[in-house]
């Protein structure tokens, strides 16, 4: 059995800055400009029945509005005409309306079941789509970017079931054979969950393929299924269709499409039920083995071979234990006896007194130790030093413990630590794993559209951008970027909705659920002289702090920044906010 390769995020030190003095707030305007939508924004608000927290990060918080990555300044939301709606920005005091590219099929006000509308841009012709009910599209856009070839138009569609939302997608052609590769997040009903939510989250691979260019038909070709208790973070498939990486608090695993989950479960809770082989105690002078004999077994069916580092118990003519022992015994003075019971009671004298043996033969996992109640009075006895009743018994010795109020919500850590996983694609097994430990995700973005999406993780009070390559085994995710003091600073924001950076790492930004927008730039030359009076040395550059506020009291159901731009979107509105100005 293979076993994943446990790695770890290397840390471009010349990335970092020791001396980053913080973020100074600046009073410059930006500019912003608001544009009013035709039809409200076709927000789809929880349920019921939709009570969890998981729901409520991949539902409640979802991001109404998509940015192509593959062309610049240009986004899209679903409005509640089942519209996708455009705007591509050329020149900010030229602004036009959103403008309708495709409409979707079906009637979403009739279904009561449903999910947010979710896209994503799987090239720059190819968008995969969901309407929320449970159905797929793939459209062929055309060149996006040009107005005479672009032309949305319906290449397959297919009921998959219960809703879901759309996480990532990627296009491939390989000798003339097209696929498309997508994820699919459900929440589904557990019922045989009785200690948590009763809920699990599932991630659903599918590929679909058209095999020749006589064939037109694109068809499913492919259906897994990774099972998980918590909504991942992070989830992308790699450029070439080979494997997929996933930042989650709770592990995935892929199970067998069809497969009846009850029935695993039954196996699975059989495996643990099962009786150990044997059971075994021990003091400091010697072992006990108890086996629990089979019916109609006489002495002479008992064949006992001791050595002075192995035992061999044969019962029967089946071997039934035999290994190399943890230490070493008196095998001459070892005896075994057959109990009333119909038990066998085989005695081990130590050789080497008083070790404590923590295995009896050396990798069997077939027995249980049972530890003796006067042992375990003796252990606390002697580590009964180490404790107390009182919090703190003796404040004039040490320091006075550490008081959970002082600590500032940056510094709180996770009862569960996040891992970044790989999985293989032909063999649906974890390859890689990196446990993040305490270096809490962000968010993620696109820097380069034919690559995976990055994503930025907290390292101390830093915020720092990785972006993965699937093609380097040795070197699988690269530190490109860093955010000064990012990670401390977002932690202070309680209210924040949405998290996102300019794909050349320009600029950082974060929404709170309403009006306010905060941006954090990278340290640039000041242009006159500062000095910092405590060290005495000259400041050379500054990172700059703005803070906008948006004139409207609706939610913000949208977020996306590219390199000059931010948008924001409210249900009836959609505000551009200029960050930078063009190179």
């Amino acid at each position: 059995m293979e076993v994943a390769a446990n790695c770890s995020l290397r840390v471009k030190r010349p990335l970092l800055d020791p001396r980053f003095e913080g973020y100074k707030l600046s009073l410059e305007p930006l500019p912003c400009y608001q544009l009013e939508l035709d039809a409200a924004v076709a927000e789809v608000k929880l349920r019921d029945d939709q009570y969890t927290l998981e729901h409520m990060h991949a539902f409640g918080m979802y991001n109404y509005l998509h940015c192509d990555s593959w062309y610049q300044d240009s986004v899209y939301y679903v409005d509640n005409l089942g519209r996708i709606m455009n705007l591509t920005v050329m020149l900010d005091t030229a602004l036009g309306k959103p403008r309708e590219v495709f409409r979707l099929p079906t009637d979403l006000i009739a279904y009561d079941n449903r999910l947010c509308a979710s896209m994503h841009f799987t090239s720059s012709t190819w968008v995969t789509l969901s309407d929320g009910t449970g159905r797929l599209y793939l459209i062929g856009t055309g060149e996006r970017g040009n107005s005479a070839s672009e032309k949305w138009e319906i290449m397959f569609n297919e009921e998959l079931g219960n809703p879901f939302i759309i996480i990532h997608s990627i296009s491939l052609l390989k000798a003339e054979e097209h696929s498309i590769a997508t994820l699919l997040l459900r929440i589904e009903k557990e019922e045989l969950d009785m200690k948590g939510s009763g809920f699990y989250v599932s991630l659903e691979w599918v590929t679909i393929n058209k095999k020749s260019k006589d064939k037109k038909k694109y068809e499913i070709t492919k259906r897994n299924i990774l099972r998980g208790k918590s909504v991942p973070h992070y989830a992308a498939i790699e450029p070439n269709g080979n494997g997929l990486m996933i930042v989650s608090y709770k592990s995935f695993t892929f199970v067998q499409v069809g497969q009846n989950l009850e029935e695993s479960k039954d196996e699975d809770m059989s495996e643990k039920i099962k009786e150990p082989l044997y059971y075994w105690q021990q003091t400091e002078d010697d072992l006990t083995v108890t086996i629990s004999l089979p019916e109609d077994c006489t002495k002479e069916d008992i064949q006992i071979q001791f050595l002075p580092d192995h035992v061999n118990v044969v019962l029967k003519g089946h071997r039934f234990l035999e290994g190399n022992l943890y230490s070493s015994i008196d095998h001459e003075s070892s005896t075994w006896i057959i109990k009333e019971n119909n038990s066998l009671e085989i005695s081990l004298i130590k050789k080497n007194e008083g070790l404590i043996w923590p295995e009896l033969v050396v990798g069997d996992k077939q027995g249980e130790f049972i530890r003796d109640s006067a042992q375990c009075a003796a252990i606390a006895e002697r580590l009964m030093h180490l404790t107390s009743d009182e919090l703190n018994p003796n404040p004039d010795k040490g320091k006075p413990p550490c008081n959970a109020q002082e600590l500032e919500e940056c510094d709180i850590f996770f009862e569960e630590s996040s891992s970044l996983c790989r999985f293989d694609g032909s063999t649906l097994k974890t390859t890689h794993v990196v446990n993040l430990g305490s270096n809490q995700y962000l968010f993620s973005v696109i820097v380069d559209p034919k690559e995976m999406p990055c994503f930025c993780l907290r390292h101390d009070v830093d915020a720092l951008l990785w972006q993965p390559h699937s093609g380097n085994q040795d070197d699988m995710w690269e530190h490109i970027a860093t955010f000064n003091a990012l990670g401390y600073v977002q932690a202070s924001k309680r209210d924040k909705k949405f998290f996102a950076c300019a794909p050349n790492y320009s600029y950082a930004a974060l929404c709170e659920c309403l009006r306010r927008v905060f941006i954090y730039r990278q340290p640039t030359p000041m242009s006159t002289v500062l000095y910092n009076r405590k060290e005495g040395r000259q400041v050379g550059q500054v990172a700059k702090q703005q803070v906008a506020s948006l004139e409207t009291s609706d939610p913000i159901l949208g977020f996306q920044a590219t390199n000059e731009r931010l948008f924001v979107l409210t249900t009836k509105n959609l505000f551009l906010i200029k960050v930078n100005t063009e190179n």
